[in-house]
This record gives C-alpha cells, sequence and structure tokens, in this order.
C-alpha cells in the first residue's frame, strides 16, 4: 500500500476523504499512481491551505478541476480536490475506511465523481468498483448517479454491463 501521510492529526475536524487510485484500496487491489488525491469542500480549501502550509507542505500550484497540489519535500504530492456538489456533505460524513484506517469516499460517490471526470482511468476504475461490487451495492451507485448525474446514467448502465463480462454478475 502507498503510504499516506496522518492528515486527519493535521485537519483536525475538516471532514476529508481519500479519492483517486489510493482510495480504490478500499475496494480492491490499489492501483499505481503518482499521487495522493483527497477531496474536501470548496468552503474548506483555504484553512486546508494554511494548515498544510504551516505543517511544511509547499504549495505546488492550483488544479484545474479545483483545488491545488501540496507536497512535503521528496513526498509523494498530495492533490487537494474541492468541490461544492449537493452529496458532498453526506459523502464527507459518512466514509468507508480502508485497511490503514483512512477515510474514503463511499463507492457510490467514488463512481459517480469519476463518471463525472470521464478520463479512460477513471471510467476504467468505475468498470471495477462495479464488477466488485454487490447488487445491492451497485444498485446503490445507480441510484446515486440517477439522482445526481441522470446524464450519465447510459454510461454507467454501460459499464456495469462491461464489468459483467470481464467479471462475471454480481452476487446478491
Amino acid at each position: 500500500m502507498q503510504p499516506v501521510p496522518d492528515l486527519s492529526a493535521l485537519l483536525g475536524t475538516i471532514p476529508w476523504v481519500l479519492v483517486g487510485g489510493v482510495a480504490l484500496r478500499a475496494y480492491m487491489p490499489e492501483r499505481a499512481t503518482l499521487d495522493i488525491d483527497i477531496l474536501i469542500h470548496e468552503r474548506d480549501a483555504p484553512a486546508v491551505q494554511t494548515t498544510l502550509c504551516d505543517a511544511g507542505y509547499q504549495f505546488r500550484g492550483s488544479l484545474s478541476i479545483g483545488g491545488f497540489t501540496v507536497q512535503l519535500d521528496d513526498e509523494t504530492p498530495i492533490d487537494v480536490l474541492t468541490r461544492a456538489d449537493p452529496w458532498l456533505d453526506t459523502a464527507l460524513s459518512n466514509p468507508v475506511y480502508d485497511l490503514a484506517g483512512l477515510p474514503v469516499l463511499a463507492r457510490p460517490f467514488l463512481v459517480l465523481i469519476k463518471l463525472q471526470a470521464g478520463r479512460t482511468q477513471d471510467l476504467a476504475d468505475v468498470q471495477r468498483l462495479l464488477g466488485l461490487a454487490s447488487l445491492a451495492e451497485r444498485a446503490e451507485a445507480r441510484q446515486v448517479v440517477k439522482q445526481y448525474a441522470p446524464e450519465l446514467l447510459e454510461d454507467f448502465d454501460s459499464l456495469s454491463n462491461l464489468a459483467d463480462l470481464e467479471f462475471g454478475a454480481p452476487s446478491a
């Protein structure tokens, strides 16, 4: 497992979750990645940036998708993604935890943001997330997509079908 700094100790009560390649380890074998991605509410961005910089992290730049990158010495960079989606407070309040005890975005919302990102690797991640999900987990993810991004339902269903071809039909 890729090491992740103890951000909970630094960020205190500010809600955050892992997203990206490292987050996948809560659901499947983690894939290699060049950075650590966390998600916070955009209203918390100034406090998070100040806290991380006060702890010795160097600001490396803003992200075009919202957020910023920080890095401590030669450690893995951390991309701090910021969003203000209507579902975000609920998702940040109800994380799952990986084997290291770190908060991870719950599968339905991870599927949603990866579908919204639409990059090739994100869509492959969605296919794997769905392929390794139970029927109930898949139904919950579909409901989240339907509620918050109904324009992506066709993509969700296509990736579900591809997941079934690769992994077999999900169990109950």
